[in-house]
């Protein structure tokens, strides 16, 4: 199942999901009016009834999905976690960053925000968030202790698979409705818990007493709904963790090191127990493995055995008992076992060199579709060679929060002094002359001759930190980025995308979830959009050719739309013509957006060969359109 196949997978499931609830909070409705007609032989009292139950679960569950508008920071925050710094200087959390931003370059997706679960000695994580702008991952310091490298990568590759999916949104969802549910309940505690010393005051027996039944009423119906919406969680949650396992293992290639975190946690004493229970119950569909004791048809996860042997069907019960025997004694140390296998970090080996600017590799439409949100089995060392490429002082800068600014800026600073110097005018102009000098100086430090390939790399390394920033600082920051791309009247296709990805990023960042959806719209509803999207790419990838152009463009056309004769018409407004397609093909559906990604390929290599300028161009258009495409061209 490809990237495009599980969309539409988690599509289907939010429905299904939507359905399941629907008739649960229906159920509820139903069960409360029985009671209130059987007590009262109302009509108009069951009907008041159903509005306040309703009232109640709705009120509950817009709370709750209210409380977590921050995205994927906001229900770590919650939870407990403890940010990582950039900075830091754990050797644990520093291995940690390090796997993080590798699968994060492996699958051309920014590096989402980290948390570490400081108390808690089980071995857990889990991914939270709308989408990839506002994703976080948090593991258990457990984790950190007792896992390999190998074993790490495999866990966060489990939770990026999560990310990519779309299934965090369906899990947010799940936290919203379920809150609401337990409403009732909660509701019903309370009064009774308020019960006796309303009775010490009010001398109407009768109407405190019916006050408690009704109070018990909602405590029972609200129990029910709870456990009925918690087989539901747990159904859902079952089936998504085995498809983030085979993802996981498609990621990294490494089913044994997925094999070999999910042993530790089967063999050790503390297992992936979490010891905040209140907090856990919640996001239970959220982890890596069960966090507390539930089985049978509660269990939000498969047995540990059982997803262990489709890693490795040779392990059995009699190994598991040896494991536990032997970590009894002495628990596995993760980073004594990195030392032993001779794991190291991507800044610590000499980097193979980068191709040139001019290298070419061929590439197929489909290969390629395949490869959106699924590393194939070099892209990890590929995303090794380049996060090693990169001068760890410029990351240092990219990674903090004071300087993250200053990099983007010096990405769209020209070579040209003249032109640099209006957009450094402009950047002083809106955000002060300390970020314009700031951003000069990385620019002539470190970005004069940074490979083509580093750039998408380096930003998405950026956009964690930028994230962090005050909102008005943002806007003033997205202004003058819109400045500098157009103080010269010409804006490039390089420049007006990277342009485009931190509106993307910020703005998704700031609300995520106004843009956290799954698109329904079909291709030929975005005809017109497709064909100037199609057009700009084969310009831009022809310059000079308009013949080559236009085979480039009828090459892609001719993959989404077959019967359609759209004339090839490079718009006038060259690069900004994209403004108003990039909202209606996002909201296309996943199978359609897949089409859309191999018309692209098809333009782009209509000769079978892509360069280095038109696969980053790819991946940048492809990253705006929420696809995120691995690097095309290995090292």
């Amino acid at each position: 199942m490809n990237f495009f196949e599980h969309q539409e997978a988690a599509r289907r499931s939010s429905t299904r999901l939507v359905l399941l609830f629907t008739l649960a909070v229906a159920a509820i409705v139903g069960a409360v009016d029985v009671v209130v007609w059987l007590a009262s032989g109302s009509v108009e009292a069951v009907v008041a009834a159903s509005l306040l139950t309703g009232v109640v679960i709705g009120l509950g569950s817009l709370y709750r999905i209210a409380s977590l508008r921050g995205g994927g920071a906001a229900v770590a925050a919650q939870l407990g976690g403890t940010w990582v710094p950039e900075d830091t200087r754990d050797p644990a959390l520093r291995r940690l960053r390090n796997v993080v931003e590798e699968v994060a370059i492996a699958s051309g997706v920014p590096v989402p925000r980290l948390f570490v679960l400081e108390q808690e000695a089980g071995i857990n994580a889990f991914a939270a968030g709308y989408g990839t702008a506002d994703a976080a991952i948090a593991v258990t310091r457990g984790a950190l202790d007792r896992l390999n490298r190998d074993e790490l990568q495999a866990v966060i590759a489990h939770e990026f698979s999560h990310i990519l999916n779309g299934d965090m949104r369906l899990n947010i969802r799940l936290m919203g409705v379920l809150f609401g549910i337990m409403m009732l309940s909660l509701i019903g505690q309370r009064i009774l818990l308020h019960a006796p010393s309303v009775r010490g005051r009010n001398s109407n027996a009768s109407a405190v007493l019916a006050v408690m039944l009704a109070a018990l009423v909602a405590i029972v119906i609200g129990s029910l709904g709870v456990f009925f919406g918690r087989l539901i969680q747990a159904a859902v949650s079952r089936q998504r963790e085995y498809l983030a396992d085979a993802s996981a293992v498609q990621f990294t290639r490494q089913p044994a090191a997925l094999a070999g975190a999910l042993k530790k946690i089967a063999g050790l004493h503390a297992g992936a127990r979490l010891e905040d229970r209140a907090g856990a119950g919640e996001v239970a569909h959220m982890l890596f493995a069960q966090g507390f004791h539930l089985a049978g048809w509660m269990a939000t996860h498969p047995p540990l055995l059982e997803r262990i042997r489709r890693l490795d069907p040779s392990f059995d019960a009699r190994q598991l008992q040896a494991l536990q025997a032997r970590w009894a004694a002495t628990p596995p140390d993760g980073m004594a076992e990195d030392l032993a296998l001779g794991l190291v970090a991507a800044g610590d080996v000499r980097p193979p060199p980068l191709p040139a600017a001019g290298a070419e590799v061929e590439v197929a439409s489909p290969t390629v579709a395949r490869q959106v949100a699924a590393p194939a089995d070099d892209d990890y060392d590929h995303a090794h060679a380049l996060a090693a490429s990169l001068d760890p002082e410029l990351c240092a800068l990219a990674r903090r929060r004071d300087s993250a600014m200053a990099v983007l800026a010096a990405l769209l600073l020209e070579a040209d002094p003249e032109l640099a110097g209006r957009q450094r005018a402009l950047l002083a102009e809106r955000c002060g002359p300390a970020l314009a000098e700031q951003a000069q100086a990385v620019h002539e430090r470190h970005l004069a001759g940074l490979h083509p390939m580093l750039r998408l790399p380096l930003a998405a390394l950026a956009f964690p930190a930028l994230r962090q920033r005050p909102r008005p600082e943002l806007d003033a920051f997205l202004a003058a980025a819109d400045a500098m791309v157009h103080a010269d009247g010409r804006v490039s296709v390089f420049e007006y995308c990277l342009g485009r990805l931190l509106q993307v990023q910020v703005r998704e960042a700031l609300d995520p979830a106004r843009h956290a959806r799954f698109g329904r719209r079909k291709a030929p509803g975005v005809r017109a959009e497709f064909a100037t999207l199609l057009a700009v790419l084969a310009e831009a990838g022809h310059p000079g050719d308009p013949d080559g152009a236009r085979r480039a463009y009828l090459a892609g056309l001719q993959r989404v739309l077959p019967r359609d004769h759209l004339p090839y018409a490079p718009p006038a407004a060259g690069v900004q013509a994209l403004d108003v397609v990039w909202e209606p093909l996002d909201a296309l559906a996943p199978p359609a957006k897949q089409v859309l990604v191999e018309a692209l390929v098809d333009a782009v290599s209509h000769d079978g060969r892509v360069t280095v300028a038109e696969a980053e161009l790819l991946r940048t258009v492809c990253a705006v359109l929420h696809c995120p495409l691995p690097a095309l061209l290995s090292h």
